[in-house]
């Protein structure tokens, strides 16, 4: 388990590079990696499932002792990050499939990295563990109606069908694990080391089979759906921050709340957008995916510069998934 946990620890750290790495790899060669696509539902199940293990009835206790700062988060997350992917499709004149895509990651639940990029930067973990938490157990009403309100005209969907998929990818794996981890808590704690490495595989997976999916459409639209991405995230960084500051809360509840709102469970926006629609409405859930992981860093690290401080030891990101 050292090993695993060794490995797993360096993988999330360098996150980012090797999804970039592995990104390009299957640009190059996308055969090697569209055969992954039809398991991209699976693979988030399997992430969800982790997710699920790691879970806490503590976790949810933080809403009932200080609930406004979390539902304030809430509020942002699911306000926010769908209207400003509205309004940037709008001004780019993205085509329908790029704009639904990016309103589609926009409506998902925050991302379980979150909790790590919190951490370090000093902010309120317990509410950003919370966020997350709540935020995803909300995403089978929340993300179909933002998603209908928003992106129904460029991609029209059955709203019970994206619901059944959310349950089926997100609800049921995370139920799962935390029956097993009820159930079964040692074994549990002795696994605990290997799932961040699952987690990371199965992301640098799905991002794989998305890039080799969309190969013709980053030659023709790679710059626009990246400039729409980082300009996506970096509102919600920003705007999380400033809703939370113009709501009288602390710095560390800012902090959190800012990270919660700018990055997504990219993995289910990509999971909804293969399963529902086109390869191509997966591919700002993708690029996402690898962009708020340099994002958070790069804000955690101007953070924690400004105050002189050094970031907590690493081993704590064990206990977290990127996503």
């Amino acid at each position: 388990m050292n090993i695993l946990q060794t490995i797993g620890q360096t993988m999330s750290k360098y996150f980012a590079l090797i999804v970039i790495i592995v990104s390009v790899i299957a640009f190059l060669a996308p055969d090697a990696f569209i055969w992954i696509a039809p398991y991209i539902t699976l693979l988030l199940g399997i992430i969800m499932f982790g997710m699920g293990l790691t879970m806490k009835l503590s976790d949810f206790t933080i809403v009932m002792k200080k609930p406004v700062p979390v539902i304030i988060g809430l509020a942002a997350q699911f306000i926010i990050m769908p209207a400003a992917a509205f309004l940037i499709a709008v001004a780019m004149n993205l085509p329908p499939e790029l704009a639904a895509g990016l309103v589609l990651v926009g409506a998902c639940p925050g991302g379980t990295a979150s909790n790590v990029m919190v951490y370090l930067s000093r902010g309120d973990v317990p509410v950003s563990v919370a966020m997350t938490s709540v935020s995803t157990i909300c995403a089978p009403i929340l993300t179909p109606v933002a998603f209908l309100l928003l992106a129904g005209q460029w991609l029209p969907i059955g709203v019970g069908d994206m619901v059944l998929s959310i349950v089926q990818v997100i609800i049921i794996p995370i139920a799962l694990g935390i029956l097993v981890r009820s159930f079964a808590p040692v074994a549990v704690e002795k696994s605990t080391n290997a799932l961040p490495l699952v987690s990371v595989v199965a992301i640098m997976a799905i991002v794989a089979a998305v890039v080799g999916q969309n190969q013709e459409n980053l030659v023709t639209s790679g710059i626009a759906v990246f400039t729409a991405v980082i300009l996506h995230n970096s509102f919600g960084l920003l705007l999380g921050y400033v809703t939370a500051k113009l709501c009288g809360l602390d710095e560390t509840k800012r902090r959190a709340i800012s990270i919660e709102v700018g990055m997504q469970n990219s993995g289910l926006g990509a999971s909804l957008a293969t399963a529902h629609f086109t390869p191509l409405a997966a591919l700002p859930s993708a690029i996402f995916s690898v962009w708020h992981n340099i994002s958070g860093p790069v804000l955690v690290s101007l953070w924690n510069r400004s105050k002189n401080e050094h970031p907590p030891d690493e081993t704590e990101q064990t206990k977290s998934y990127t996503s």
